[in-house]
């Protein structure tokens, strides 16, 4: 009996099964192989909260890259994967050894993929509990913020992607020629948060290594951790119109204390969430592509990229800003850049097409259009009473260039 049980052929159902688990496990570990390709390995928050935050805004390229990175081979697996079980279901033996087969590879497959997005990492740190909060948190609410009688105007520039690695390797950085020395020199002239005596930076940590979760610990002094729980991962953060509503940001207080605060972006201010945190936050009014068709700023069906480009950013900003001028209150006006994005960055009329690496241009451009605005800012009424923070949003998700170009142990920053 047990003789002829073994010899029995899968059935087709099975053989659908088997294929059903083998395209899952293949997509796990094609998708994987994308991201980290791509992104580097950025930690595995980013990835739970793309996948349950809406796509809305993405870059058309991203999409394509990864139909034919990850979804095109997962379905040429799966079709080979499902043809050898169609051809093994008839002969003897062959019934169990697949279905055996089909687990293992499939175990295998998933198991790379966990631990080359750090999922192993992430479920680490769900178990040990930190004492972040504990120990070195401050919650603004139980403290003290006492603002001058005559209050300050915020200018908060977010560069997409800036790191200090485009310096050259003589002033701390990484590469063979100095990619931002625009933004080399207004650090150095000025008051710079550095790791080292020179032009340094800060270290990425958890949940904080992709724009939105940037923001929020830039601006809330908290990592942005992913929800956990079913309900959590049914509400999502913003799909029910708030952002971590219990968190305290630097736009609530500036809100409180009787500022404008406005935020612009090039591309969909929607996408990440960003929209529903600021909204949720005190934030006045946003302004991205959207609002800069209506503005003028763009033809009405203008898109590029991730929606415009920097150079019509900046001037979108100058002309709000002028208008923030003139208000009663004092304003915090906060703008993040778009061009230095991944992948390969996008080339504007302004980019003068020195470097090899398209990447590179982009960088150079968007410190001279830096430099740019801000003595535009110099040059305004309000400059004497404004204070202008830029910082990176984060480490550059280009991990192609950072392959090529800058050697695997180099700590960036």
């Amino acid at each position: 009996m047990t003789k002829t049980k073994l010899r029995r052929p899968i059935s087709i159902p099975t053989a659908a099964g088997l294929t059903f688990l083998l395209f899952v496990s293949f997509l796990c570990f094609f998708a994987a192989r994308w991201f980290v390709t791509v992104y580097g390995r950025i930690g595995f928050d980013s990835i739970l909260f793309t996948l349950q935050s809406s796509l809305s805004g993405v870059q058309s390229d991203l999409v394509r890259s990864f139909l034919l990175g990850a979804a095109l081979p997962c379905a040429l697996c799966t079709a080979l994967s499902c043809a050898i079980l169609l051809l093994l279901r008839r002969l003897p033996l062959r019934g169990l050894l697949s279905i055996l087969g089909s687990v293992i590879v499939s175990l295998g497959l998933c198991g790379y993929a966990a631990v080359d997005v750090e999922l192993t990492d992430y479920v680490w740190a769900l178990i040990n509990r930190s004492q972040l909060y504990e120990d070195e948190y401050a919650d603004p609410d139980s403290v003290r913020i006492t603002f001058p009688e005559e209050k300050r105007n915020l200018v908060y520039i977010m560069l997409e992607s800036m790191e200090t690695t485009y310096l050259p390797q003589d002033l701390g950085g990484a590469s063979h020629a100095n990619l931002i020395p625009e933004l080399y020199d207004l650090a150095r002239e000025n008051i710079n948060f550095s790791h080292n005596d020179g032009v340094g930076g800060f270290h990425a940590t958890s949940g904080a290594s992709w724009t939105i979760g940037s923001i929020v610990a830039q601006t809330a002094g908290i990592p942005l951790k992913t929800p956990e729980g079913i309900e959590d991962w049914q509400n999502g953060y913003g799909k029910d119109g708030v952002f971590l509503p219990g968190a305290t940001s630097i736009t609530n207080i500036l809100d409180e204390a009787g500022y404008h605060t406005t935020f612009l972006c090039g591309s969909d201010a929607s996408f990440g969430g960003r929209k529903t945190y600021y909204l949720t936050h005190g934030m006045d009014k946003i302004y991205d592509i959207y609002t800069a068709r209506k503005d003028g700023i763009v033809p009405k069906d203008y898109f590029v990229w991730w929606g415009m480009e920097d150079l019509y950013l900046f001037e979108y900003a100058k002309q709000e800003l002028t208008e923030l001028s003139q208000l009663e209150e004092p304003f915090a006006f906060t703008m993040l850049t778009v061009d230095t994005h991944h992948i390969g960055g996008y080339q504007c009329a302004y980019c003068l097409g020195e470097y090899e690496e398209t990447y590179e241009q982009s960088i150079s451009c968007s410190s001279r259009q830096v430099l740019e605005f801000v003595q535009w800012l110099k040059a305004q009424p309000f400059w004497e009473n404004t204070t202008v923070v830029i910082t990176g949003d984060h480490l550059s998700m280009d991990n192609g260039y950072f392959q090529r170009n800058v050697d695997e142990g180099y700590d960036r920053m």
